[in-house]
């Protein structure tokens, strides 16, 4: 499978250990360039982010409602696979529990899940949304596509965006997003749930204080499920990534790997 990945080498002595960054439902590698890309270079990691298949730049497009929760954690282990040292994982939203799903049969340095999926999947999130927009919900069974529910710029940035982004920068995210699997929903859902106690890699968990997506009583539901305690940043939404306070996250993230000597 032919999938998209873009990098930035270190800007400083490099670490040894390499980044890679999962993005969530929608999204596809751009997402991390803006920000977190640049940024952890500017740190000393040589930094990727790869889009799943059927995102981004990435083949498998016409095949990508029937794209599963396992053919994801295959793609991350295509492109780890490929480095010369298990890379520290860090993933978004549905990007988080592929990592999850991946770090069931592999083990990494470290990763770190940003309001992720909790390990009991879908339904949480689907019903903040359903209780918003009934609608949505039932254009997305019709059709077997997730593509309703950010149909609209207005529809984005109530699931990922602050209230005070500007306009023209919601509309220009949002002309970015794509379409997403069915089959990887109902695997959220319960065909392919999380078996955390197969999951020994050390987890650090961020959530967002603003989420409408995932409330941050799930991501503290799912740092106890793993042993750890959750960072809760307030004032962010969803998008940790692409929200204005995304550095804290990102100094979050790194004082997590310097604490653990990578």
């Amino acid at each position: 499978m032919k999938l998209e990945l873009i990098h930035e080498g270190p800007k400083c002595q490099p670490h040894a250990t390499p980044l890679l960054f999962i993005h969530g439902k929608w999204h596809a590698a751009w997402c991390w360039a803006e920000h977190f890309l640049p940024y952890f270079a500017e740190h000393g990691y040589i930094s990727y982010a790869m889009s799943l298949r059927g995102h981004g730049g990435s083949e498998g497009g016409e095949r990508l409602r029937w794209a599963s929760i396992a053919d994801y954690a295959a793609d991350v282990a295509q492109v780890a696979g490929q480095m010369d040292r298990p890379p520290v994982l860090i993933g978004h939203s549905m990007g988080g529990f592929v990592v999850q799903k991946y770090l069931e049969t592999h083990t990494t340095p470290a990763a770190a899940l940003l309001a992720s999926l909790p390990p009991s999947g879908l339904w949480p999130a689907l019903w903040q949304v359903f209780r918003r927009h009934p609608g949505v919900i039932l254009e997305t069974l019709f059709t077997l596509r997730f593509y309703p529910v950010v149909k609209t710029p207005a529809l984005a940035r109530e699931s990922f965006f602050s209230a005070d982004m500007p306009a023209e920068q919601v509309a220009a995210y949002h002309q970015r997003l794509g379409d997403e699997s069915f089959r990887a929903g109902m695997d959220e859902l319960g065909l392919n749930l999380i078996r955390p106690k197969r999951v020994k890699t050390p987890l650090l968990v961020i959530g967002a204080q603003n989420d409408s997506v995932i409330l941050p009583k799930y991501v503290h539901a799912t740092a106890r499920t793993y042993g750890t305690q959750a960072v809760i940043f307030p004032n962010l939404t969803h998008d940790v990534m692409l929200e204005a306070g995304w550095k804290s996250v990102a100094d979050c993230i790194l004082e997590f790997l310097k604490e653990r000597g990578i």
